[in-house]
């Protein structure tokens, strides 16, 4: 025993366990406060809303191509040296979109952020993979781990548009997003610094990405995994914006309505810190229907709001319950992964869960012009059809089917 108490395994477990936190809190700052530099970079230089819509989507609807490039997380020597280059990459990209925009055809930012875009799940499902080799295998450990790992999205997504609303107030919007891009540079440096885990196979026993989603989509308790994460991210997805169009269900001013998406990254955070003080001890699978349920129930609960003040509770309460639902499926990914898939499976269901939520924040906009309560109402309707579904799927799941098995 150390001087501290604590066993050499337990010290090691904690310093891995926090460099991860950081490095990926750094990543996942650029991943969270990109799309607003780059759309306040175009509008603050005169730029159309359509060219600021634009390239905010080249940033963040290329991650769908993420798992094409994910299959080098499990085939690589040392998984660190891919995720450091991958930062490095995606930082230098998006410096050189936001420095190439004053004087260029919009083409040329616009490639460069696609590229950037493409590595950008990387830095969100590719960290979290190196989870189960920072934690060991006390299964406790490991998902407390992963309470960490849930804090880490909801601080980068806060901490993100907040770097950038205050560099770009004190300079302007490209040293905002080159402070943004920055820090991916000193994120590559600290995933270096994290445990080294041996990859799971060679190039020709890992599973090409298309085979991997076959892999997925065979194995019942990662099928679910998929598809509830990506109905509950859509189902949310609508928050930000209903929590804007509220202002006159309310009557109050919009930027009060705004502080409701606030509250709801309140309730991810404390959602976060509950799983690290009391992880999962449940089954994932089992675990993941009723979460997405009681999300559906929070969805009802801002649906019904008569006011401002118990909309502002029922945004925390979904936010609550929706970092619960996030660390379950970090748990289901994780436990139900064959070991050579690990690393894309994590990318797969993190790339198409980014997809969902995005194709959830624009249909609200859409929606919302008809009747403000309309996609929060479609949102809890489809993720009580998920949750109906992945209960069905469960009972009906023959166990040699749903073994993982390349």
């Amino acid at each position: 025993m150390s001087s501290t108490g604590q066993s050499p395994a337990t010290q090691s477990v904690r310093w891995g366990l926090a460099r991860h936190v950081i490095a990926a809190t750094l990543a996942r700052t650029v991943d969270g406060g990109g799309v607003v530099a780059v759309v306040l970079l175009v509008t603050t230089s005169g730029g159309s809303g359509w060219t600021a819509g634009l390239l905010g989507a080249c940033l963040t609807l290329p991650h769908m191509v993420g798992p094409f490039v994910a299959r080098s997380l499990d085939v690589a020597r040392d998984g660190r040296t891919v995720l450091a280059a991958a930062c490095v990459l995606h930082g230098g990209l998006l410096a050189a979109a936001v420095l190439s925009y004053p004087f260029s055809w919009v083409g040329v930012p616009a490639v460069l952020l696609i590229a950037s875009g493409v590595i950008g799940p990387l830095l969100t499902g590719g960290i979290s993979s190196r989870l189960p080799a920072i934690a060991g295998p006390d299964l406790v450990a490991q998902r407390r781990a992963q309470g960490w790992d849930v804090a880490t999205y909801g601080i980068g997504g806060t901490i993100g548009p907040t770097v950038v609303a205050v560099v770009a107030a004190w300079t302007n919007a490209t040293v905002a997003a080159l402070v943004l891009a920055g820090g991916t540079l000193l994120a590559a440096f600290i995933v270096r610094l994290l445990p080294y885990a041996a990859p799971h196979g060679t190039d020709a026993d890992v599973p090409h990405p298309v085979r991997t989603l076959q892999i997925i989509t065979r194995t019942g308790a990662l099928r679910r995994t998929l598809y509830l994460t990506m109905i509950v991210a859509l189902s949310v997805g609508v928050l930000p914006v209903t929590a804007v169009a509220s202002a006159g269900l309310f009557g109050v001013e919009p930027a009060t309505a705004g502080a409701l998406a606030a509250c709801y990254g309140l309730g991810g955070l404390a959602g976060s810190v509950l799983v690290m003080i009391r992880p999962l001890r449940s089954d994932p699978d089992a675990a993941m229907p009723l979460l997405a349920s009681l999300v559906a129930i929070a969805l009802i609960g801002v649906l019904l709001a008569p006011g401002i003040w118990i909309a502002a509770a029922a945004y925390v309460t979904a936010g609550v319950l929706n970092s619960l639902f996030f660390a379950a499926t970090l748990a289901a990914r994780s436990e139900y992964s064959p070991l050579p898939v690990r690393g894309q499976v994590f990318v797969w269901v993190g790339a198409l869960k980014i997809t969902a939520g995005s194709a959830g924040t624009a249909a609200a906009g859409a929606l919302v012009a008809h009747t403000v309560q309309l996609p929060v109402a479609l949102g809890a309707m489809l993720t009580a059809l998920g949750v109906g579904l992945a209960v069905l799927d469960r009972r009906l799941s023959v166990p040699a089917a749903d073994q993982n098995t390349l």
